[in-house]
């Protein structure tokens, strides 16, 4: 467990012995952000001890990270943390972290429900949900369209796909993931069961489809990787076929994918909203659904790890891996050491 048990409003975790010792071993840390609970959460791993940090973000969902800098999609904003080594060890007495991501600006993009995001170089692009397209930033507007649906015929703000996830292939944005092939407000929702697809950017194709509520497409090891969320699965599509095959299983609504080394670290989250998310195969399989992270061999299938949340939390969105950062911390707004940081 994490914190006192008698702390209702902290988020308690329980860990697979070995969790600790494999973010060691591969010399990782985590991002995560928890969407019902408005927190980013850094798991960090210290002589065989998980050690976790928790920063308050409103609504937050979509993390775009690189050991150089850190986005953060929330309600009606997108903030920006550049990391600033050279502070890291004076922001906090005693505590000997190797990065410190420092808020430095946000932009103002109203409420477009921002979903993943991705660096392409120093550009950030991001998904807007809300307007079923992919975007990315200029000061004088909330956001720049820059890609759509084909079937998607103009800009409002419906949600007529629920476009959520988005895939890099060599440093270019290759799929995107989205819950139905709709061009109605709110359209998705007829079939949200196996309306899901899977479309390629370039050519604006549908690669895949007949997925429940899919997210997270990632492009890693030469496979095409996909979570089928509704169905609690961790998938490989192969996108000149369009068949899929599952990798895993597993006990809760999968949302939010990375890899590193041979791992796949995978979201999951319990069903909080019956009338959005009720009714998926996810339930029929398992009375009790977690909130946790799974660590699954990409060569086996096999699960190797977990952390699992027990309380404060049942919703992750997003999980990004900082490589050859052991100990990052990040500054938040609710404490006072924002207030005496000066960089000049």
């Amino acid at each position: 467990m994490s914190l006192p048990a008698d702390d209702p409003g902290k988020i308690l975790y329980q860990h697979s012995p070995n969790f600790p010792e494999l973010l060691e071993k591969l010399g990782i840390s985590l991002f995560i952000s928890t969407y019902q609970a408005g927190k980013l959460m850094l798991v960090r791993a210290e002589n065989g001890n998980l050690i976790t940090l928790v920063r308050n973000f409103e609504r937050i969902m979509g993390l775009a990270l690189t050991p150089e800098k850190l986005a953060i999609g929330t309600r009606k904003q997108i903030w920006f943390l550049p990391n600033i080594p050279g502070i890291a060890g004076k922001v906090e007495a005693g505590k000997n972290y190797d990065a410190c991501f420092v808020p430095r600006q946000s932009q103002v993009t109203g409420d477009i429900r921002i979903h993943e995001m991705v660096w392409l170089g120093e550009e950030l692009w991001f998904i807007n949900t809300l307007f079923s397209c992919i975007c990315t930033l200029n000061p004088n507007y909330n956001f720049v369209p820059r890609w759509r649906p084909n079937f998607i015929t103009e800009l409002k703000a419906e949600d007529r796909c629920h476009l959520n996830g988005f895939a890099l292939m060599n440093g270019l944005p290759k799929y995107v993931s989205a819950l139905g092939i709709n061009n109605t407000p709110g359209g998705w929702r007829e079939n949200k069961a196996s309306g899901g697809c899977l479309i390629d950017v370039p050519s604006s194709e549908i690669v895949a489809s007949g997925f429940c509520m899919p997210h997270s497409p990632r492009v890693y090891a030469n496979r095409v990787w996909l979570l089928d969320s509704g169905k609690g699965s961790l998938i490989v599509v192969d996108p000149k076929t369009g068949l899929s095959t599952t990798v895993a299983k597993l006990p809760g609504f999968t949302r939010g994918l990375c890899f590193y080394d041979k791992y796949a670290f995978v979201g999951l989250s319990q069903i909080r909203e019956k009338k959005v998310f009720g009714g998926l195969p996810i339930e029929e399989g398992h009375n009790n659904l977690e909130c946790a992270i799974w660590v699954i061999d990409i060569q086996t299938g096999n699960s190797v790890g977990f952390i699992k949340f027990v309380s404060g939390c049942t919703e992750l969105f997003d999980i990004q891996i900082l490589e050859n950062y052991r100990q990052p911390t990040a500054i938040g707004f609710q404490k006072e050491t924002i207030d005496k940081i000066y960089i000049f």
